[in-house]
């Protein structure tokens, strides 16, 4: 029988960390081995799951939402409180987590990229372009696994690059499942539910499992999710070889919606509303929407499967272990809540700010639980740690190495003596500790165009729109203050020496990162300084021998102060079946030269790109773009 009681550990910080007596699905006290080769790894990502969404870090008013299974997993390993993506959205997030770097190194800064940098009228800033995807040089940390005998698996979401030049399997997966799984949007989400039909291919399971009610004292049946199915079908045909599993759920991102009648019931029930009798949306604040509730809770019912497994299966490779023994588990989220859509609210991030798309802690701060073999059992840690630590972590668990100039690129740090109760802190290669940790994000609204660094206390924020900046104290010497965000201590005399230093740190990094800024839009409806002396094309040319393409600007405007040019990519969208994928557009950058007396941009044009065009940024910083031309018919 699954418990329903949990004990209450009062922790620092005003933190209530509630951990199960006995695990929601799997139970076995893990015995701790300094003999484990080549362990095996998996990072089970969730997507858009705030901090505040799951019961590992319940402050304040406690969530309604149940994840005992991620408290089980605590309680068998390591709970950071202060756990942080690398970026406030999906794909700069993953391709920091297989790259090891920065978001605003490898310029996938955002869920948009290799797009023409444009913005609506009624915006003053453009982002900057930005890819959508891992450049082919970036040596992931799946490449570096499988170099070293690891079987590799990618299972759900991808959104590192939208076709299959740029998906997993040329990533260094041996093995990818990128189906949405049970997790479909439908007509009517207040009737569209599995059944016990045998022809369903959502059908309920006949084995039971949490919530515990009155209405279902044996716990209730869930919706066959091919997500969940491919991820333990991967660990038991790997199981004899080392293996590496990336599980990125779709879920809890939008679409809010449940295939499981009963779990949207027993959430119903619990927050005292009536069951849902149209698919309209839910207005209510805070924690109140069931279908958001219920895909919290059926994606750890899915880790819940996966941990069952590992403590079920023997590890051929380790006689006398279970798999669940010789595994490091990754658990955490790409980026903090999404509170709402159009009209609908999913969650509530407080007592954090804002949410998804903000680098703020809403944005940024995410649930992250990391257990295995050497980990600490049972331990909360309240150290800075961000997902670019797992890559060098990871390689340092699995023994595995890599050369020295890749090594050098990885922006994280390698946290495993924390991890194995060797060391308190987080510290780099030669022992000192851990200073900060930056965001940038360039992206979204003129006002969330902001990067931002944590340090100690701290949390400063850059704003690209005027160049300001804010401080705010989330702590005072480790204790809860302004966690919030809402007192701006920037203009605080007490404070300018902070301020000055954390601003030089925040500017040292985003100089040692080459951080993309955004761009002045020269098609504001509005008064900008320099607005009206934007760049204006009056020709262009393209040289079909040596495939030269040439723009030129009208004289006595402003001269061009950076430029490149972009070629079309027409492919087809990654699809699990290449039939089924549909035709997308994208860009690729190129370089251009700039003429001396400035008034002239100049890009070769390879052949595969049959249009193109130019973008470029003035001296005052607005951004133009030319139109598109055909590299075959200009003369």
């Amino acid at each position: 029988m699954f418990s329903k009681f949990y004990k209450l550990y009062k922790l620092p910080f005003l933190f209530l960390l509630p951990v199960l007596t006995s695990s929601a699905v799997f139970s076995k006290e893990v015995t701790k081995s300094e003999e484990i080769l080549k362990p095996n790894v998996i990072i089970f990502y969730v997507d858009d799951l705030g901090w505040q969404d799951s019961q590992l870090n319940d402050i304040d008013d406690p969530t309604p939402f149940e994840t005992p299974n991620m408290l089980a997993v605590a309680e068998k390993g390591m709970n950071f409180t202060q756990g942080y993506s690398a970026a406030p959205t999906c794909a700069p997030s993953r391709a920091g987590l297989l790259s090891g770097q920065h978001p605003a190194k490898t310029q996938v800064t955002h869920v948009y990229g290799s797009s023409i940098p444009v913005a609506p009228k009624h915006r003053k800033l453009v982002s900057p372009y930005n890819y959508s995807y891992l450049q082919p040089e970036v040596l992931t940390l799946p490449e570096a696994l499988r170099a070293n005998g690891y079987k590799t698996g990618h299972v759900g979401k991808w959104h590192v690059g939208h076709y299959p030049e740029v998906g997993p399997l040329t990533a260094g997966f041996d093995f990818s499942y990128g189906g949405r799984g049970a997790h479909r949007n439908s007509k009517d989400r207040s009737k569209d539910f599995a059944t016990r039909a045998a022809n369903d291919k959502y059908k309920l399971s006949d084995e039971k499992y949490p919530p515990i009610s009155e209405k279902h004292p044996d716990g209730i049946s869930y919706p066959y999710d091919l997500v969940t199915e491919n991820a333990l079908n991967f660990v038991e045909n790997n199981k004899a070889e080392p293996f590496f599993l990336y599980l990125a759920h779709w879920m809890v991102h939008y679409p809010t919606v449940t295939k499981n009648r009963d779990l949207l019931e027993y959430y119903t029930d619990k927050l005292g509303i009536d069951f849902p009798q149209d698919p309209s949306n839910i207005t209510t604040p805070g924690q109140t929407n069931p279908y958001y509730g219920a895909m919290v809770t059926t994606v750890d019912w899915s880790l819940g499967r996966l941990m069952s497994l590992l403590e079920s299966t023997d590890d051929p490779r380790h006689p006398g272990k279970k798999l669940i023994e010789t595994t490091y588990v990754f658990l955490t989220s790409d980026n903090g809540g999404a509170e709402d859509r159009g009209t609908e609210i999913f969650t509530d991030n407080a007592p954090l700010d804002l949410g998804k798309k903000h680098a703020q802690e809403g944005g940024i701060r995410v649930p992250m639980v990391i257990s295995g073999p050497k980990i600490k059992s049972g331990i909360t840690n309240h150290n800075l740690i961000n997902q670019l630590d797992y890559y060098p972590t990871i390689l340092t668990l699995t023994q595995s190495t890599i050369d020295k100039v890749e090594a050098n690129k990885l922006s994280g740090l390698d946290v495993t003596d924390v991890l194995i109760g060797k060391s308190e802190q987080v510290s780099d290669s030669k022992g000192k500790p851990r200073e900060n940790l930056f965001w940038h994000f360039p992206h979204n609204s003129d006002n969330s165009m902001q990067s931002a660094l944590r340090e100690d206390d701290f949390k400063l924020y850059k704003n690209h729109i005027d160049g300001s900046y804010e401080l705010y104290r989330l702590y005072t010497d480790g204790k809860r203050n302004d966690f919030e965000e809402q007192i701006n201590l920037a203009g605080n005399k007490e404070y300018s020496v902070k301020l000055t230093d954390l601003i030089h740190q925040l500017e040292a990094q985003l100089a040692a990162n080459n951080a993309q800024y955004p761009h002045l839009n020269a098609t504001y409806k509005g008064d900008l300084p320099g607005l009206k002396q934007t760049p204006e094309f009056i020709s262009n040319t393209f040289d079909k021998n040596k495939r030269i393409g040439t723009i030129k600007m009208q004289a006595g405007k402003t001269s061009f102060k950076q430029a490149y040019a972009l070629g079309e990519v027409v492919a087809r969208k990654l699809s699990t079946d290449a039939n089924l994928g549909k035709m997308m557009t994208t860009y690729e950058k190129l370089p251009a030269t700039i003429s001396r007396d400035g008034l002239n941009v100049s890009a070769y044009i390879p052949e595969q790109y049959k249009k193109y065009l130019f973008v470029v940024i003035d001296s005052n910083n607005f951004i133009v773009t030319s139109e598109k031309y055909l590299s075959e018919t200009l003369n």
